[in-house]
Order: structure tokens, then C-alpha cells, then sequence
């Protein structure tokens, strides 16, 4: 089955795709809370993303912003008309503060020519790479912890 069906590319469509592709976040409670041209922000409650010390276990801490960085290239896959695959190449998280509310990871869109650079090789060589950045947001604006990762689409 295509994943390039409209209603995907929706808030709604975008937290459905993960719920069913990717069952952990089921279980995270995860959802997207904002999906435009210049970002992707998923959310997960604390309670079933809690640590034995009350706050958000490193483990979901690190995988929310994965997600919003796949999410986001298979949001940018998606908007061209491509039903390729993302997979995860490497990440590296820095933890600056426990998280002690709402877990909420931002992955900012890369900027246009990015895209079509990334796009471009993609078509050429069926598969491309692109790094991206996001953070889970703490309390007072400032990153609780700040991911930045390679991913990898493959048509």
C-alpha cells in the first residue's frame, strides 16, 4: 500500500502513519502537533515516557527528536510525489536538562535549495542523505536536549 495518500500529509495523517508504521509510538502516546513548510513538532505526555525519578527517560528523550527528523524527510519525500523509504544512518543527542512536563520535539525544515539538492540526488541515485538537526524543548524555552542525525531515504 502507497503511503502517498493526501490525508497523510495532515497532522492527523502524519500521527496515524507513525501509530502504524512504527509502533513505539503508540505506546510514547506520541503526536504531531504542528506540520508545516517550516517544521515538524511531535509531542508525548510524560506519564508512559516517565523515568523511575519522575521525569522523561533518556530512551524516549531520544527518540522523540529521531522521530521528527524522519518525520520531517518523509514529509519532504512525500510533498515531491515520492514513496521512498527513510531509515536512521547515525544520531548524536546531548542532554543539557531533565524533562519534567509535555516531552515536545522540533525539527526546523531544511531550507529549499537543501531540498532540492537532496531531491536531485535522490532522483539520480535512488538513494540521498541529509543531516538534520532538532531539540526537545525544556522549560524556559531552552533545549532539554539537542539531537542532530543523518537519514536516509531510498527509492
Amino acid at each position: 500500500m502507497s503511503h502517498l495518500v493526501p490525508d497523510r500529509l495532515s497532522a492527523r495523517g502524519l500521527t496515524a502513519f507513525f501509530h502504524e508504521q512504527i509502533p513505539l509510538t503508540r505506546a510514547m502516546e506520541l503526536r504531531v502537533a504542528e506540520s508545516n513548510a517550516h517544521r515538524l513538532v511531535l509531542e508525548a505526555p510524560l506519564a508512559p515516557n516517565r523515568n523511575h525519578l519522575g521525569t522523561a527517560f533518556g530512551g524516549s528523550l531520544h527518540a522523540l527528536p529521531t522521530l521528527a527528523c524522519y518525520g520531517a524527510l518523509w514529509m519532504v519525500l512525500r510533498e515531491a510525489g515520492i514513496d521512498g523509504h527513510v531509515v536512521v544512518k547515525r544520531t548524536n543527542a546531548i542532554y543539557r536538562a531533565p524533562v519534567n512536563g509535555v516531552l515536545r520535539a522540533v525539527c526546523e525544515r531544511p531550507a529549499a535549495k537543501v531540498v532540492q539538492e537532496f531531491l536531485s540526488d535522490l532522483r539520480r541515485h535512488k538513494k540521498a542523505r541529509m543531516d538534520l538537526k532538532a531539540i526537545v524543548e525544556g522549560a524556559n524555552g531552552k533545549p532539554a536536549v539537542e539531537l542532530s542525525g543523518a537519514f536516509v531515504a531510498v527509492v
